[in-house]
């Protein structure tokens, strides 16, 4: 915490800095999409699996997204089997805001027929925690959503052996996740600047616009919050060049 404090990262990155980010798809077959992506040292995996479901009622007309995620014990020491804790619940919440904000899958394309519509559910197992789950899983569930192959529906029903393409996605969503220590911002932190974290912020981005915000502690000013987002667009727009293309 000291040396951080006086402006010395744990692996000599600058503040802005990124490890190095990787992705790779179609990494489950039995899923309809999914990709391992990884930040450093950190590694989430990600499936999207298509089914058919019955509509909310209030919502009779829309399809059913949703996000789900697992921190696998071997991960990490910190996590442990049982009901999804706090932080499990959290980084589904962190995704699916990123997701949903950005109005990535047009919901009401997912109609079937009266009282039936397809639902996307979005998995997320994190393999290995070395700091900043959340922009490792984000970039997982955007590369998964983008190469997810749509089954074909006849008579009310799903032919998964049968594709009718991919799923039409409207954005890229990204999030960039910073830390404050002392009077310094750090972007993408390792595990261990976690741990001294005095403010902790999530900033999801698409190519134009910030779609979700998340704070977990500490304060912070307007000047600062502006800076960083500034850079989350600077970050964002090169982990968006890894999915771009897929």
């Amino acid at each position: 915490m000291a040396s951080l404090k006086k402006g010395k990262r744990f692996d000599e990155r600058a503040f802005d800095e990124y490890r190095k980010a990787e992705v790779t798809t179609g990494v489950i077959n039995t899923a309809e999409g999914s990709a391992l992506a990884r930040i450093g040292r950190t590694q989430v995996l990600v499936g999207v699996k298509i089914g058919m479901a019955t509509p909310f009622a209030d919502r009779p007309d829309e399809g059913i997204f949703m996000t789900n995620s697992e921190l696998l014990p071997l991960a990490s020491p910190t996590f442990e089997p049982g009901p999804p804790s706090e932080q499990s619940i959290e980084l589904a919440r962190v995704v699916d805001r990123g997701i949903r904000s950005a109005e990535v899958i047009d919901t009401k394309k997912l109609f079937v027929e009266e009282g039936k519509v397809l639902s996307v559910f979005v998995d997320i197992y994190v393999l290995d925690h070395l700091g900043n789950l959340t922009d490792t899983a984000a970039l997982a569930a955007i590369a998964a959503l983008k190469t997810t192959n749509m089954p074909k529906v006849e008579n009310g029903k799903i032919i998964y052996k049968e594709s009718v393409g991919r799923l039409e996605i409207g954005a890229l969503p990204v999030c960039a996740s910073f830390i404050k220590v002392g009077n310094n911002w750090l972007v993408d932190p390792l595990l261990e600047e976690e741990d001294a974290a005095e403010t902790s912020l999530t900033i999801a981005t698409t190519e134009k616009h910030v779609c979700a915000v998340q704070k977990r502690q500490g304060f912070m000013s307007s000047a600062e919050f502006l800076s960083n987002v500034d850079i989350a667009f600077k970050r964002g727009k090169e982990l968006r060049s890894l999915v771009a293309d897929l």
